[in-house]
Protein backbone atom coordinates (compact mmCIF):
# COMPACT_ATOMS: atom_id res chain seq x y z
CA UNK A 1 0.00 0.00 0.00
CA UNK A 2 1.09 3.74 -0.41
CA UNK A 3 2.78 4.87 2.80
CA UNK A 4 1.51 8.45 4.06
CA UNK A 5 3.85 10.45 2.17
CA UNK A 6 1.98 9.21 -1.02
CA UNK A 7 1.18 11.48 -3.51
CA UNK A 8 0.19 11.79 -7.52
CA UNK A 9 3.88 11.89 -8.11
CA UNK A 10 4.13 8.22 -7.38
CA UNK A 11 1.79 7.69 -10.59
CA UNK A 12 2.79 10.45 -13.08
CA UNK A 13 3.84 8.69 -16.07
CA UNK A 14 2.38 6.10 -18.59
CA UNK A 15 0.50 2.74 -17.64
CA UNK A 16 -0.79 -0.43 -19.46
CA UNK A 17 -3.51 -2.58 -18.82
CA UNK A 18 -2.07 -6.16 -17.19
CA UNK A 19 -5.40 -7.64 -16.51
CA UNK A 20 -9.34 -6.12 -15.61
CA UNK A 21 -11.54 -8.56 -13.95
CA UNK A 22 -14.42 -8.17 -11.88
CA UNK A 23 -14.92 -10.60 -8.87
CA UNK A 24 -17.81 -11.44 -6.76
CA UNK A 25 -17.76 -10.18 -3.04
CA UNK A 26 -16.28 -13.61 -1.88
CA UNK A 27 -13.35 -14.31 -4.32
CA UNK A 28 -15.43 -16.99 -5.16
CA UNK A 29 -16.48 -16.09 -9.17
CA UNK A 30 -14.48 -14.12 -11.43
CA UNK A 31 -15.45 -12.29 -14.96
CA UNK A 32 -13.71 -10.61 -17.38
CA UNK A 33 -15.94 -7.55 -19.09
CA UNK A 34 -13.74 -7.12 -21.55
CA UNK A 35 -11.97 -10.42 -22.06
CA UNK A 36 -9.19 -11.89 -20.68
CA UNK A 37 -6.98 -9.81 -23.16
CA UNK A 38 -7.98 -6.46 -23.03
CA UNK A 39 -5.91 -3.82 -23.80
CA UNK A 40 -5.51 -0.34 -22.62
CA UNK A 41 -3.26 2.70 -21.22
CA UNK A 42 -3.65 4.79 -18.28
CA UNK A 43 -1.84 8.35 -18.43
CA UNK A 44 -1.18 10.20 -15.29
CA UNK A 45 0.04 14.35 -16.23
CA UNK A 46 2.15 16.01 -13.37
CA UNK A 47 -0.61 18.90 -14.54
CA UNK A 48 -3.33 16.85 -12.42
CA UNK A 49 -5.26 15.53 -15.57
CA UNK A 50 -5.43 11.93 -16.28
CA UNK A 51 -7.07 9.79 -19.44
CA UNK A 52 -7.28 5.71 -19.98
CA UNK A 53 -8.73 3.55 -22.87
CA UNK A 54 -9.69 0.35 -22.28
CA UNK A 55 -10.85 -1.84 -24.62
CA UNK A 56 -11.40 -5.86 -26.06
CA UNK A 57 -9.43 -6.81 -27.93
CA UNK A 58 -10.88 -8.08 -30.96
CA UNK A 59 -13.28 -5.92 -31.86
CA UNK A 60 -14.27 -6.09 -35.66
CA UNK A 61 -13.60 -3.74 -38.10
CA UNK A 62 -16.35 -0.98 -38.84
CA UNK A 63 -17.91 -1.45 -42.65
CA UNK A 64 -17.51 2.00 -43.69
CA UNK A 65 -13.95 4.04 -43.92
CA UNK A 66 -14.57 6.56 -41.92
CA UNK A 67 -14.56 6.53 -37.66
CA UNK A 68 -18.47 8.32 -37.18
CA UNK A 69 -19.43 7.16 -40.90
CA UNK A 70 -20.70 3.63 -39.55
CA UNK A 71 -24.12 2.32 -39.26
CA UNK A 72 -25.42 3.16 -35.21
CA UNK A 73 -25.61 -0.75 -34.70
CA UNK A 74 -21.88 -1.01 -35.57
CA UNK A 75 -20.72 2.02 -33.67
CA UNK A 76 -22.61 0.44 -30.31
CA UNK A 77 -21.22 -2.91 -30.95
CA UNK A 78 -17.69 -0.93 -30.95
CA UNK A 79 -18.46 1.23 -28.10
CA UNK A 80 -19.34 -1.57 -25.89
CA UNK A 81 -16.32 -2.93 -26.41
CA UNK A 82 -14.46 0.16 -25.10
CA UNK A 83 -14.24 2.18 -22.15
CA UNK A 84 -12.71 5.84 -22.48
CA UNK A 85 -12.76 8.82 -19.91
CA UNK A 86 -10.15 11.58 -18.84
CA UNK A 87 -10.14 14.43 -16.38
CA UNK A 88 -8.92 15.40 -13.16
CA UNK A 89 -6.97 13.21 -10.60
CA UNK A 90 -6.30 13.53 -6.83
CA UNK A 91 -4.98 11.08 -4.18
CA UNK A 92 -6.12 11.47 -1.09
CA UNK A 93 -3.60 9.85 2.39
CA UNK A 94 -6.08 6.80 2.48
CA UNK A 95 -4.51 5.22 -0.77
CA UNK A 96 -7.67 6.58 -2.60
CA UNK A 97 -6.57 8.02 -6.21
CA UNK A 98 -10.30 10.08 -7.62
CA UNK A 99 -10.52 10.85 -10.87
CA UNK A 100 -12.70 13.57 -12.13
CA UNK A 101 -14.29 12.82 -15.28
CA UNK A 102 -15.01 15.77 -17.66
CA UNK A 103 -15.18 13.43 -21.06
CA UNK A 104 -16.26 9.78 -21.15
CA UNK A 105 -17.05 7.15 -23.61
CA UNK A 106 -20.22 6.48 -21.25
CA UNK A 107 -22.35 9.39 -21.20
CA UNK A 108 -23.62 8.43 -17.15
CA UNK A 109 -20.23 9.30 -16.38
CA UNK A 110 -20.18 12.84 -17.43
CA UNK A 111 -19.19 15.11 -14.45
CA UNK A 112 -19.09 12.84 -11.64
CA UNK A 113 -15.67 11.42 -9.20
CA UNK A 114 -14.82 7.82 -9.86
CA UNK A 115 -12.83 7.03 -6.85
CA UNK A 116 -10.35 3.78 -6.73
CA UNK A 117 -8.70 2.00 -3.41
CA UNK A 118 -4.71 2.07 -5.06
CA UNK A 119 -2.04 -0.31 -4.62
CA UNK A 120 1.56 0.30 -5.51
CA UNK A 121 3.88 -2.54 -5.84
CA UNK A 122 7.19 -2.10 -7.38
CA UNK A 123 5.90 -1.11 -10.97
CA UNK A 124 2.54 -2.37 -10.63
CA UNK A 125 -0.69 0.04 -9.59
CA UNK A 126 -3.59 -2.19 -8.60
CA UNK A 127 -6.93 0.12 -8.99
CA UNK A 128 -10.05 -1.40 -7.29
CA UNK A 129 -13.64 -0.06 -6.88
CA UNK A 130 -14.55 1.18 -3.34
CA UNK A 131 -17.88 0.13 -3.58
CA UNK A 132 -19.49 -2.98 -5.84
CA UNK A 133 -20.49 -2.21 -9.03
CA UNK A 134 -23.16 -3.12 -11.69
CA UNK A 135 -21.84 -5.98 -14.19
CA UNK A 136 -24.54 -7.01 -15.99
CA UNK A 137 -27.32 -7.68 -13.40
CA UNK A 138 -24.91 -8.44 -11.03
CA UNK A 139 -22.59 -6.40 -8.12
CA UNK A 140 -19.11 -7.32 -8.33
CA UNK A 141 -15.60 -5.39 -7.53
CA UNK A 142 -13.62 -4.61 -10.44
CA UNK A 143 -9.89 -4.85 -10.33
CA UNK A 144 -7.72 -3.22 -13.10
CA UNK A 145 -3.98 -3.88 -12.89
CA UNK A 146 -1.39 -1.77 -14.57
CA UNK A 147 2.43 -1.64 -15.34
CA UNK A 148 4.69 1.26 -15.71
CA UNK A 149 5.70 1.92 -19.12
CA UNK A 150 7.38 5.02 -18.60
CA UNK A 151 7.90 8.30 -16.74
Amino acid sequence: MFGDDFSKWDLIGSWRLVTFYARTWDGTRTVYPLGQDATGFLIYGADGYMSTQIMRAARPAYEANGPIEDSDCGSAFAASGYLAYSGRYWVDGNSVVGHEIEVSLFPNWLGTTVSRNAVLKGQQLELTTIEPVLFGDEQLTGVLVWERTGM
